[in-house]
């Protein structure tokens, strides 16, 4: 048997029909001036975006106004634009998280066979984990089966505790300040200083636990995955009912993560960037 452990749903209220159809066709224009952009070497005149795009010229300048807000396109001169830094930073980190699936899809299903239960890949987004892939199989009895796009706190999971180990006390302090270390179960840790001593631990073993931190009778244990630069870029985990976690998983999860590393080319002893 099977637990799911899915992302929360926010109700929005309704919106109309005219409004949506507006915000499809902004967003269809928005794509057509990228495209004409991206399709130019050099920077571009507006009235040649208009002209590409068959949009009139004050419709593509407000379009490009809010892209220059949002750093999806600068404007280099009067009248003249071109693709912006932010899509070069949304791309690095597309490519980042697909390079990380890809080198450790095959390790994951081993590490699955050796323990049978679920592991998860997941990478941070801001304050929390995000779960971008997994390893289980429906024949390996009870697992806790994490959603692929679920999220949690960074200081409930063992995931989160490892990018948590890898910041400075003040970023630590305003990350504390910010999320006011919020938790659901009587495990959870809801200090700032019980979370250092804790990240310490997790310094001092190079592994991370989640003790029914998030959810009561779940535990997990993770290890880091570094890229070529030294940088932790994701976390793999094992996670199991209470009763059935083993601290005799832990040199292998952490071997594997290895293996992951070194497929994304970091090296032993590589000075970490963050």
């Amino acid at each position: 048997m099977s637990r799911t452990v899915s992302s929360s749903t926010v109700l929005s209220p309704p919106i109309s029909s005219g409004s949506a159809e507006m915000a499809i066709q902004v967003l269809g224009r928005a794509t057509q001036l990228l495209d004409a952009l991206a399709a130019q070497p050099d920077p571009v005149p507006l009235k040649d975006l208009a002209r590409t795009t068959g949009l009139h010229t004050s419709t593509a300048h407000r379009i490009l106004n809010d892209l220059v807000i949002g750093r999806y396109v600068e404007r280099v001169d009067s009248g003249l634009y071109q693709l912006g830094m932010r899509l070069l930073e949304l791309g690095s980190l597309v490519k980042g998280r697909l390079n990380v699936r890809e080198a450790a899809i095959d390790a994951m299903r081993a590490l699955h066979a050796l323990t049978g239960q679920t592991v998860n890949l997941s990478v941070q987004q801001g304050d929390e984990i995000v779960y971008i892939d997994r390893a289980w199989s429906e024949r390996s009895g009870m697992q806790v089966v994490r959603a692929i796009g679920g999220r949690a706190p960074l200081h409930l999971t063992s995931n989160g505790k490892l990018f948590l180990s890898s910041v400075d006390a003040r970023q630590l302090r305003a990350y504390a300040t910010r999320t006011g270390l919020a938790g659901g179960t009587a495990n959870s840790i809801k200090s700032l200083e019980a979370l250092e001593r804790e990240l310490s631990l997790v310094r001092q073993l190079g592994y991370a636990r989640d003790n029914e931190e998030l959810e009561m009778g779940v535990r997990c244990i993770a290890a880091g995955i570094y890229d070529d630069a030294g940088k932790l870029v994701a976390g793999l985990s094992i996670s199991a009912p209470s009763s059935r976690l083993q601290d005799a998983w832990i040199p292998q999860l952490v071997a594997t993560a290895a293996t992951i590393s070194e497929a994304l080319g970091y090296e032993t002893g590589a000075t970490s960037a963050q």
